[in-house]
């Protein structure tokens, strides 16, 4: 049996909010090669994931939410907002379906973000993520000053 509990995720939260990149995953699958993924993934608020799709092999991806707030961005082939989702318990928001061919990205809206995140397998870094050629590397110094851009668009604060 895997449990989800409170302990569980406060743990993670802790261990997200004392990375460098603001995130922390823990995978329920035993191994890469696993054909469905499945794992706890902890978004503090302005972490950024660089918009990315899942193609060649294409591979969905679910989220839904478990604690805070997540937003969930997406993009056209031109690196324009085309949509967003904000999963809020509270707001009745529970979860979104990210087909392969959508280029997206996502970060937290509040502390203590984490979602249950199932993803197809397998899982091979090297070909997991399609990164947007028009969006700027995670870790680069326009990486944060993007994200900005991305959340006053969209007239979100974090």
């Amino acid at each position: 049996m895997k449990l989800i509990n409170a302990e569980h995720l406060e743990t993670l939260t802790e261990q997200a909010q004392n990375s460098e990149r603001k995130r922390k995953n823990y995978n329920f699958h035993d191994r890469d090669g696993d054909l469905v993924q499945r794992m706890l993934n902890a978004f503090e608020p302005n972490t950024y994931v660089r918009p990315h799709r899942h193609v060649n092999p294409d591979k969905r991806e679910v989220f839904l939410i478990l604690t805070g707030r997540l937003l969930v961005i997406f993009f056209n082939d031109e690196g324009e907002i085309t949509d967003h989702a904000i999963l809020d318990r509270e707001t009745g928001q529970y979860g979104v379906e990210i087909s392969s061919s959508e280029w997206h990205s996502a970060t937290g809206l509040e502390e203590g973000t984490v979602v249950y995140e199932i993803k197809d397998g397998p899982y091979y870094q090297s070909e997991d993520k399609n990164f947007a050629p028009w969006s700027p590397p995670e870790g680069s110094t326009e990486a944060h000053t993007y994200l900005k851009a991305c959340l006053t668009y969209l007239n979100i604060s974090v």
